[in-house]
């Protein structure tokens, strides 16, 4: 046999522990001598407090035990009644095996009570089944006198009464006998198809209806409504389901409905493309579809169950078919009136207290939630095709605009004047006044078509700039070929001057809103090319009277002090009045070209080799010459409000003091001078000069075209070039060979 220390390796453990423990508490209490008196009280606490646990251990162990015993009395009684339940349950098993030969006798008898309950089921119908085609031909008066409710509830009796024999045969798997059943109820068939077309007739005039004779709609609704619970009850039993079934009347109503909604007004086969038609059209649609809307509202609302939303889904009816059929409109060849009208019509008629957002339609009747009645993409395009019409009637207005304007250019009399006296012509009012008039009606619609048709303006307005610049080249020519006309070219070419000006003063006030009103840089090119061709006309006029007083000069007579330049003079004072009915800014840029016309011209007759000084005495009277010409020009232009220092003249005193220049071997240093103010003389321009001195040798023009060659210049920016116009002719040759064939 084992020791209880083997057995019980716990109890070893814990009394070393318990020794250790006391141990280091008795080291503890006990370290200092003086402590030892207090040795025997110690003992004997210990002592009381040792026997008080071995008490309640025992006290503990004791009732354990009593607990386990009465626990093994209590499994003792739980067998013996164990094996009693076991014994009874072995009788009652062979019991029930001796009896199983009577359970098959009560089986049959099961059987025929069964087979007795469905016959007595039968005998109760038979009645009803063989009363069936006498209900049919009732039913069927009923329908005739529209008495609905009545025929409704005989049709589902009947319906019933086929269904549940169905049923039964479906159940005992007899679909032979199916056949048989449906073509005795085949009559069926043809009381719900009556039933179901004065159904939806009435459903098709329920907007009618509902305002005269509502109690007939609502009897629909209550047989639509009896239908749909009969299919929900079927469709959730799921076991059998009857032929015909589920009807679904109830989407068959919302379907018909929305077909009368829309096959009326919006299925119409041919809509009016024209302005006036589309717009009868759409005020007519406008009209209608408030009108009905309010019907729906007030009275068929309180006709059908709230889970209808019968006014959301006409609502959403008429969106949709609005939408519908306005692409169709779409698709047809609109004019720019139809367009407008549609876009207008889309864009602020249907969202209007005019239409859906009439006073009494809200808050029930809210579009908002359905979607724009035009795609964004439908409306861009529709704008596009828009800004496409307008763009073709500017154009033939402006095309009609410049024929009247051309013809006018020839009349017998002056062109009108405004107020100052100024010439003009009601060409930029009607321009302006019809390009306004277009922005002014797209800003109606929306900042987007605003945008395009203003865009549109602007590139028609530059191309009418190109038409009419080309109107004035041709009257140009015409002119040239008879200066008598047109009678007053002069006058009409300083009236399109002011036009033009007038158009380039109002263009930028166009776009209603000051933020978009930057003037395109092609534009400003365009009336800047039609202002200069027209200077350029009016100067070229200048030029023909000026050429054959400037075919006299220089000439000995013209030395001896002729009247030339006086009637030089005459001509540019009779120009200068004429341009003086031109606004200011043109009337200066006139007054500059055409003193520059003048200078170069002047310049120009001087290098045409015409004349060589013969003599210091010819160079005096050539200097005094010019002195006079240039001084009298220069007041002349002065006089008629050209400043001074905006002249081209001073050329003509500069070039007096190469003439005048003394001594011959000081001219490459004068030169220098000269081609730094007027860095376009070329060498040309000088030789010719220096050929006009008369008595400048070759070594001296050499060293002076040596100097240029060695002070090449340079245009400054913004200089305004004389000499560069200026072609100077090639000189003689000393000698030439004699015509006629070579040797």
């Amino acid at each position: 046999a084992s020791s209880p220390d083997e057995e019980w390796p716990e109890a070893e453990k814990a009394e070393k522990l318990a020794r250790g423990a006391a141990l280091k508490w008795a080291s503890g209490v006990f370290y200092r001598p003086e402590k030892l008196e207090g040795l025997g009280h110690y003992r004997s606490r210990e002592t009381q407090r040792n026997s008080s646990i071995q008490s309640r251990l025992k006290s503990t162990v004791q009732s354990y035990l009593e607990g386990v015993s009465a626990g093994l009395e209590q499994l003792r009684s739980a067998a013996q009644e164990v094996q009693s339940v076991c014994q009874d349950l072995g009788a009652a098993r062979w019991a029930l095996l001796d009896s199983a030969d009577h359970f098959q006798g009560l089986q049959q008898m099961r059987a025929l009570v069964e087979e007795h309950v469905q016959l007595a089921s039968v005998v109760q119908v038979l009645p009803q089944i063989f009363s069936v085609h006498e209900v049919f031909s009732h039913t069927l008066q009923l329908l005739h006198g529209q008495r609905l409710l009545e025929a409704h509830a005989e049709l589902m009796m009947v319906e019933q009464l086929r269904d549940d024999i169905l049923s039964q045969l479906h159940l005992r798997g007899l679909s032979g006998a199916q056949t048989t059943v449906l073509s005795y109820f085949s009559g069926l068939q043809q009381l719900n198809e009556t039933l179901a077309k004065q159904l939806w007739d009435i459903v098709g005039s329920s907007l009618r209806l509902v305002r005269e004779d509502p109690v007939l709609f609502v009897t629909a609704v209550r047989i639509i409504e009896r239908e749909e619970k009969i299919d929900d009850t079927l469709l959730l039993e799921a076991t059998f389901l009857p032929p015909g079934r589920p009807k679904g009347w109830r989407q068959k109503f919302y379907h018909i409905l929305q077909d009368t909604i829309t096959g009326s007004r919006f299925h119409a086969a041919h809509v009016d493309a024209e302005g006036p038609g589309l717009a009868r059209h759409l005020a007519a649609l406008q009209k209608d579809i408030v009108s009905e809307l309010h019907v729906v509202k007030d009275l068929m609302v309180q006709c059908v169950p709230a889970h209808y939303n019968i006014l959301s889904v006409c609502t959403t009816t008429y969106h949709q078919a609005l939408t519908s059929h306005l692409q169709e409109i779409l698709r047809e060849d609109l004019d720019k009136q139809g367009l407008f009208l549609l876009l207008e019509w889309a864009l602020h008629v249907y969202h209007s207290p005019e239409m859906m957002g009439h006073p009494d339609l809200l808050p029930e009747v809210d579009v908002s939630a359905l979607g724009p009645l035009m795609s964004p993409e439908l409306v861009d395009q529709t704008e596009k095709r828009y800004v496409v019409k307008v763009k073709a009637s500017v154009l033939e207005w402006m095309q009609r605009t410049l024929d009247v304007e051309f013809k006018e250019w020839f009349r017998e009399e002056e062109p009108e004047t405004d107020h100052q006296g100024f010439f003009q012509s009601a060409l930029p009012v009607i321009v302006m006044q019809m390009l306004n008039e277009n922005i002014q009606v797209a800003s109606l619609i929306n900042d987007s078509l605003q945008q395009k048709v203003y865009n549109m303006a602007l590139e028609e307005l530059e191309a009418f700039l190109g038409r009419l610049r080309e109107a004035l080249v041709q009257c140009g020519k015409e002119h040239q070929q008879d200066r008598a006309v047109p009678k007053y070219y002069v006058s009409y070419l300083l009236a399109m001057l002011n036009n033009n000006l007038a158009l380039s003063n109002s263009v930028s006030s166009l776009h209603p809103d000051t933020a978009h009103r930057e003037v395109p840089a092609s534009l400003r090119a365009a009336l800047d090319r039609m202002q200069k061709k027209a200077c350029q006309l009016l100067l070229e006029e200048l030029l023909l009277d000026l050429q054959p007083l400037c075919l006299q000069l220089p000439s000995r007579k013209w030395l001896s002090g002729s009247q030339l330049i006086g009637s030089m003079c005459e001509v540019i004072d009779k120009y200068a009045k004429d341009f003086s009915r031109v606004r200011k800014p043109i009337f200066t840029l006139l007054l500059a070209e055409s003193e520059l016309l003048v200078a170069s011209q002047y310049l120009r007759a001087l290098m045409q080799r015409k004349m060589v000084c013969k003599s210091e005495e010819e160079r005096g009277q050539l200097c005094d010459r010019l002195l006079q010409d240039a001084t009298q020009l220069r007041e002349l232009f002065c006089g008629l409000g050209l400043d001074q220092s905006q002249q081209s003249l001073e050329a003509v005193f500069a070039l007096r003091e190469l003439i005048c220049l003394k001594d011959p071997a000081l001219l490459s240093l004068e030169v220098l001078g000269f081609i730094t103010k007027y860095p376009d003389a070329s060498d040309e321009h000088i030789s010719t000069l220096l050929d006009l001195r008369g008595d400048v040798s070759k070594e001296v023009r050499h060293v002076v075209l040596e100097m240029m060659a060695q002070h090449p210049q340079v245009l400054p920016e913004g200089y305004r070039p004389i000499f560069s116009t200026i072609l100077v002719p090639v000189p003689e040759l000393p000698f030439c060979l004699r015509k006629g064939k070579c040797a």
